[in-house]
């Protein structure tokens, strides 16, 4: 289902308040004009354009209805369960610049940074995509940080690519990194639990973490609950 932006500061996939507070911040509104990439195969397609958000299935939509919340950051139980401050900035398509070899920089987005958390977050996703290993390898610190021979490599293709990029992003900024999916795909979660067996340090390890949505859900309001429970099945855990 692909919705619309409606009449007086309403969208058909947000919560009003959470969506007021989006279109007043310009940063936050931005990711609005999001391309959605599945537009082709919509029906009637040249009809008006459909941004990312719009879907509803989108993980960017759903993260922004929980956070862009009023007051979500003002809650004690959302500050904890994330491990951040009430006054920490979220900066929602974060580029991490993560470095690469040769003085590069990769300019790939995080979904969210809130303080010195990064965010990735999951929904539908059928899985954390597969990358050739030689494009892992570009990385500066990739051999350092993981045991590549632990990893999952078939056929020179290495599974789960954006957790491999997200943990370096975090090492380099010197942040945590928290996967938040559904509980009731237990095959990420295994999937990132995989990953972070393929990283020696045990310091690093420590600044990784995994949360669920029915998690995240019990901290919410009763009606960001409700919305979350009525729109996608998400009961808090």
């Amino acid at each position: 289902m692909i919705y619309n932006e409606g009449e007086n500061d309403c969208h058909g996939n947000f919560l009003r308040e959470s969506y007021r507070r989006i279109c007043a911040t310009p940063a936050w509104r931005k990711r609005l004009d999001k391309v959605y990439t599945g537009s082709r195969f919509v029906p009637r397609q040249m009809e008006r354009r459909r941004a990312e958000l719009d879907c509803c299935n989108s993980s960017d939509a759903l993260l922004m209805n929980v956070f862009c919340y009023p007051g979500v950051l003002a809650r004690n139980s959302v500050r904890s369960i994330l491990g951040v401050d009430r006054r920490a900035i979220m900066e929602f398509g974060f580029r991490p610049y993560t470095p690469l070899n040769r003085n590069g920089i990769d300019r790939t987005e995080i979904d969210l940074r809130i303080g010195d958390v990064l965010i990735e977050a999951k929904l539908i996703e059928a899985d954390f995509q597969s990358a050739q290993l030689p494009l892992l390898q570009r990385y500066r610190d990739f051999e350092s940080v993981f045991d590549v021979e632990s990893l999952s490599v078939r056929r020179g293709m290495v599974a789960s690519y954006q957790l491999v990029r997200g943990v370096l992003a975090a090492v380099a900024l010197n942040c945590s990194y928290c996967v938040l999916c559904d509980q009731r795909r237990p095959d990420l979660i295994e999937e990132w639990y995989r990953i972070m067996r393929a990283i020696p340090s045990a310091a690093i390890r420590s600044q990784l973490k995994v949360l669920t949505w029915q998690e995240i859900a019990r901290a919410l309001s009763r009606k960001q609950q409700a919305f979350l429970a009525e729109k996608y099945g998400i009961l808090p855990s």
